[in-house]
């Protein structure tokens, strides 16, 4: 690893950096010191992800000072930031599925000998920087078919093979489950043990406790709490993003109706599930719990029409709903929110107020169009509904990750739909964002609505449902009321049936499209 002549570390001494005259780093001082790992908090906004463009020279500070390892630190782009041993992994894994494990790890600069590429040396080098992570993978293998928690490995290997003297992780467990998770903390571990300098952004707090030597908070570009270690109340952490007294805590759901809403019977899909078989009452939340590769995703598109499903069946309100037609579902009032609001549930480059309309711009046309005012009525009425806070009429990409949560959840609730699936409806949000989605949720269950929840934190899906269905391997192994669902019992059942090899990887899902009236998608 790169040695330190100092133990000064990184340095940012008032950092300041604007944007059309608005301040977004508003003298922010951070230190990180080799061999260390430093969690960084704050809200969506709050100025986290300027600080790291910063940092590894994505953007240019128009303050301060940085030092690294003593001497002046200022890097004109990202290239200049890994020459000096400064690197970024980003929550969005960029991997080429067709290659191999090796040939991603040092795409770019792929080892050569006689004008050919040294694949000897290529794997051996791949096979000892894995090592280094306590990865074992067959570097000669392709990346395709992977899970996200493996692909996240490679990512880290990746960086470690530039030998940086510092890694800053943005958001690396948005896509993973519980237990994925911690073999990312685990390779984290394994960078401080080399004397590397960690930084590790999250929303995830419980992560952020576990993993982190000290935690930075900031709240409007602002650094406003620094705690010398990671022993500290959760409730302390949000306090210091929010700025106020904060409860962060699930409150139990209204009773459910008696009426049955949804019924699955014996739905399965060659390989990735088998025989799933529960209810929905109406004003019911049922939640969907399991490991990674358990199918729980694959389940709810195969519900919503999005993937045919080879035997069983779907109802509604007891009629029959053809199968892999999200069409049917669609008209039946099954929608869906799915996991990636920016590649599958969201036209980043439209305005939120014509994402609300996408899927129904055929119902809402007249003489086949969509007038703005229709539009426009459309964004106040969902924009008070659910509390959308922003300017509806520009780029949904400008908005938070909590808000465009907030426009996709809208999307779907235009024509008052019998069933809502949410498939990781917090995933990226910052905590103040998360409780309103909550208290949507639990809003539009008392309503009446059948609402299926699939998320990858245990205590969002305990907190929130009334059951809980437990997958594990493609497999239903129980259904869980709100008493039983306890950490411990659906932990149980996830690892049922789970073998002792590696979990199989979801597979990427194809996108969804944004019109009701496509040919396939939700």
């Amino acid at each position: 690893m790169v040695e330190h002549p100092t133990d000064e570390g990184l340095v940012c001494r008032g950092l300041v950096k604007t944007y059309s005259g608005v301040s977004v780093l508003k003298s922010v001082d951070f230190h990180v010191r080799p061999g260390t790992v430093v969690g960084l908090i704050g809200e969506n906004g709050a100025g986290k992800s300027t600080l790291s463009s910063v940092i590894t020279g994505v953007v240019q500070r128009d303050g301060g000072e940085m030092l690294l390892d003593g001497r002046p630190y200022e890097p004109g782009s990202p290239s200049e930031a890994l020459h000096a041993g400064v690197v970024l992994i980003h929550q969005e894994i960029r991997l080429l599925p067709d290659l191999s494990v090796a040939e991603n790890i040092y795409l770019g600069r792929l080892p050569s000998r006689g004008g050919r590429i040294d694949r000897s040396r290529m794997h051996r080098d791949a096979a000892e920087v894995l090592g280094l992570l306590g990865v074992d993978l067959d570097p000669r293998r392709p990346v395709r078919g992977l899970s996200m928690a493996r692909q996240q490995e490679i990512e880290i290997a990746k960086a470690l093979s530039r030998n940086p003297a510092y890694v800053i992780f943005d958001e690396p467990s948005a896509s993973l489950g519980e237990t994925e998770t911690e073999h990312v903390l685990e390779r984290i571990q394994n960078l401080r043990s080399l004397n590397t300098g960690v930084v590790y952004i999250s929303h995830r707090l419980d992560e952020v406790l576990e993993v982190s030597d000290e935690i930075v908070c900031l709240r409007d570009g602002a650094r406003v709490a620094h705690w010398p270690s990671g022993d500290v109340a959760r409730t302390e952490l949000v306090n210091a993003m929010v700025g106020r007294e904060f409860t962060y805590e699930h409150v139990a759901p209204q009773p459910s109706r008696a009426d049955t809403v949804l019924e699955v019977r014996g739905l399965s899909s060659r390989g990735k599930f088998t025989d799933i078989d529960f209810t929905v009452a109406a004003g019911e939340v049922l939640g969907i719990a399991g490991l990674v590769g358990a199918g729980r995703t694959e389940v709810v598109r195969a519900i919503a029409g999005v993937d045919r499903p080879d035997t069983g069946e779907v109802l509604v309100d007891g009629q029959r709903l053809r199968p892999g037609s999200p069409q049917c579902a669609i008209k039946a009032g099954v929608v869906m929110v799915p996991e990636d609001r920016k590649g599958q549930g969201l036209n980043l480059n439209r305005t939120a107020a014509e994402n609300l309309a996408l899927p129904w711009e055929k119902s809402l046309s007249k003489l086949g169009m969509v007038t703005r005012r229709t539009i426009a009525r459309l964004a106040a009425e969902q924009r008070e509904r659910l509390d959308i806070r922003g300017d509806m009429h520009l780029p949904v990409k400008s908005m938070s990750g909590g808000n465009q949560q907030k426009v996709l959840i809208g999307k779907w609730l235009v024509r008052d739909p019998r069933v809502l699936i949410v498939d990781e409806p917090t995933r990226g949000v910052d905590v103040g964002a998360k409780m309103a989605i909550y208290e949507i949720i639990r809003g539009l269950a008392a309503q009446g609505l059948a609402v299926i929840v699939v998320s990858s934190e245990l205590e969002e899906v305990l907190g929130l449902s009334h059951r809980v269905v437990v997958l594990a391997r493609g497999q239903q192994q129980g259904v869980l009321t709100r008493e039983e669902a306890t950490p411990q019992r659906v932990m149980e059942l996830a690892f049922a049936g789970s073998g002792d090899g590696p979990l199989p990887s979801e597979q990427p899902s194809a996108p969804l499209l944004q019109s009701a009236d496509a040919t396939s998608g939700v």
